[in-house]
Order: structure tokens, then C-alpha cells, then sequence
């Protein structure tokens, strides 16, 4: 799989725009402030129709403009995809070869994509909600049904919230609730843990050839739900939490038990990276968990996803840049970098190289790399 062009009108900065893309490697140079990561950030959502770096939509829309359109081929080994993203002050809308899509669920298992930006390399010591947030991206695009079934937890978990503040008058109405949140909710544990079993594996053994077997790393789930025998038995348990922490959740306003309060527990030879491990430790092992994501994309849906590289080699070490750009040769890659002089670009094999001035994009010709 691979992205070959994308149409742009009142993207971010851009205004109009079309770009041509190499089936493997594309570097997209430029200084700061000029687009170079709106331009990753327009072939994302060709992914899961939404942004990884905002939640509200509109924010795509060009300054003082009334919508935006995103446009993009491409090529699978079952044929060509087209897909229409317009997104207006009004909502938003998609099209897929043509056809508008009924919800923007329906774009996932079509192009997958996987991002790697600074803030991604902070996924190990940051706050548990930057882990829940990795993998529920990564489930979204495998797992359309796990897209679906996030969604309603959060609008019933919001709505029990807002009942919580307003105090027990409807014991009905929160039985309705616990119901459904322990219906959904269990469904993405047990998503979540056959997930996490799968990445662990991978994650440790791409681990041990960076460290050279120095460092084994471990990822496990947490989960404040006992482990069940099925999905029946993880849904009576979550309804029982909620029965039993009713008083506290009633006090604090708000629901204390349930996925949206679970994590990832990333050790190296026992010890809790999330809080004693050094940065080189916890760089490592979040380079090992984006790297994952591309293996278990190959291994769950037989296609080749999309690595987006926003600025990231200029925070990894050559040895760590390396073992990246390596491992991911079969892969097409988009590179932002403020400019060319790393030498690790002379050793990529034959690639595009793209400038980016003030929301235009220009192909350079750089004899061999052209």
C-alpha cells in the first residue's frame, strides 16, 4: 500500500495544492512554520478521518475560510482507493470512490497509517491517557466494530458523569446506565488485552535488537477488572465496581472504575519505566512500541501501513535512527526535517525530496534523489 497524491484546498495554510508522492520514500523539508507537518497531517486522516494532532475538526479549515477539502489516491494491491474528505463549519463529510460514506467509521480498513512525532517518544513517561490514546488509535484502524463501541462508552460514561453531579434522584436511570457502560466497556477490555498480548511480544523482540539484548522490555495491560473467562463474566464484573463504588463516584462527580482510567505497564528487566527509567530507556521503548504498530498492522490485515515521521529522527541518536529507517524498508515513509545536511538522508534509497515555503510544496531536483 501507498499513498501516491493528495489534492488539497484550504488546508491549514494551504490554499491549493497538489503533490505527487514516491511509493517509498518522500523527505518533506523546510523551516518551521511553514506546513510541513500540515501536509503529514492531511494524509492521517485519510486514515481515520480525524487529525492526530487536534480534536476539533474546524481547526483544519484555512484562516478565514468556510471549509476545507482533502483529496487522495491510493494504490493497494487490490487496485486504486479514492477518498474525499470536506470538513465545514457545519460537520463533515466523506466520500469513498465516490460514494459518500453514511459515517466516517466507514473510511477505517481502507488506508492505514501510523504516526511518529516528539510527543509520541513521551508516550512512556507521560500521563496514563497518552497510553489509553496509542492504543485505542491503533484498535480504531483494526478494529471498525472497537471504533463504534468506544464511541458509545464515551457518550454514556459522559452521561452518567452529568447524572453523578446531579445527584441520586434516578436510581433508574443509573441502573440503565451501569448496563450499557459495563456492556461497552468490557468489550474494550477484552479488545484491549488480546491487543496488548500481540504487542508485547512484538515490542520486546524489536527491543532486544536495538539494545543489542542488553534490556528486555515488558508490556502488560492494567486493568482494575480481574482477568474473566468471557465476555459475560468481565461485564458482570464491571456492573459489580460500579454498584460497589457508587457512593464514591457520587462524591467525586464523577465514574472511578472502567477502561478510561486503565493503562500500560512498560517495565525493562522489572523496573517501571513510566517513573525510574532513564530518557535513553524510555526513548527506546517508545520507538519500540510505534515500530509494533507497523508489524501488527502487517500481521492483523496482510497491507503495509503508511509511516508518517514528523520531526523525529532530529531526537533519536544515529544508532536509534538507524534500526528505524532499516526496519521500515518495505514501507512508504514521509520524513519532515528542517533541512538536509544529516547524512543519514545520503544512505535512503531512491526517494522525492519536497520543500515546503508558506503553504506551497515544491519537488526538488537533486540529481540521483530526484
Amino acid at each position: 500500500m501507498y499513498l501516491k497524491e493528495i489534492d488539497l484546498k484550504n488546508f491549514r495554510n494551504y490554499k491549493e495544492q497538489s503533490v505527487s508522492f514516491h511509493e517509498k520514500v518522500n523527505i518533506i523539508t523546510g523551516n518551521n512554520a511553514q506546513g510541513k507537518t500540515n501536509l503529514l497531517e492531511s494524509l492521517y486522516i485519510m486514515s481515520l478521518g480525524k487529525s492526530f494532532r487536534t480534536g476539533r475538526d474546524s481547526e483544519m479549515i484555512g484562516f478565514g475560510e468556510d471549509f476545507c477539502r482533502a483529496r487522495s489516491k491510493t494504490v493497494k494491491d487490490d487496485g486504486e482507493i479514492d477518498i474525499e474528505i470536506i470538513i465545514s463549519r457545519e460537520g463533515k463529510s466523506v466520500k469513498i470512490d465516490g460514494v459518500r460514506a453514511k459515517k466516517t467509521a466507514d473510511l477505517l480498513e481502507h488506508v492505514y497509517m501510523v504516526v511518529f512525532s516528539p510527543e509520541d517518544l513521551k508516550i512512556v513517561k507521560d500521563e496514563p491517557e497518552k497510553r489509553r490514546k496509542f492504543l485505542d488509535r491503533e484498535l480504531c484502524q483494526l478494529k471498525p466494530v472497537y471504533f463504534k463501541n468506544l464511541g458509545r462508552y464515551k457518550k454514556i460514561l459522559l452521561n452518567r458523569n452529568v447524572l453523578l453531579r446531579q445527584g441520586e434522584a434516578n436510581r433508574d436511570l443509573f441502573s440503565v446506565y451501569d448496563e450499557e457502560l459495563a456492556d461497552y466497556g468490557a468489550r474494550i477490555v477484552a479488545e484491549r488485552r488480546r491487543f496488548v498480548e500481540k504487542l508485547a511480544q512484538i515490542s520486546r523482540e524489536l527491543h532486544e535488537k536495538i539494545t543489542d539484548g542488553k534490556e528486555t522490555l515488558s508490556v502488560s495491560y492494567e486493568c482494575d477488572l480481574p482477568e474473566a473467562g468471557d465476555l459475560s463474566a468481565l461485564k458482570q464484573q464491571f456492573m459489580d465496581r460500579l454498584q460497589k463504588n457508587f457512593r464514591r463516584d457520587l462524591y467525586r462527580g464523577t465514574t472511578g472504575t472502567g477502561p478510561h482510567r486503565d493503562d500500560l505497564k512498560l517495565e525493562i528487566d522489572g523496573v517501571d519505566i513510566r517513573h525510574y527509567g532513564s530518557q535513553g530507556q524510555q526513548r527506546t521503548a517508545a520507538l519500540s512500541l510505534k515500530l509494533a504498530e507497523i508489524y501488527l498492522i502487517r500481521q492483523e490485515t496482510g497491507e503495509d501501513a503508511i509511516l508518517l515521521l514528523d520531526d523525529v529522527l532530529s531526537e533519536l541518536d544515529t544508532q536509534r535512527q538507524t534500526f528505524l529507517l532499516n526496519r521500515l524498508s518495505e514501507v512508504q515513509i514521509f520524513i519532515t526535517a528542517a533541512e538536509l545536511s544529516d547524512p543519514l538522508f545520503s544512505n535512503l534509497p531512491d526517494s522525492f525530496i519536497f520543500r515546503v515555503e508558506k503553504g506551497e510544496v515544491f519537488r526538488m531536483d537533486l540529481g540521483e534523489n530526484s
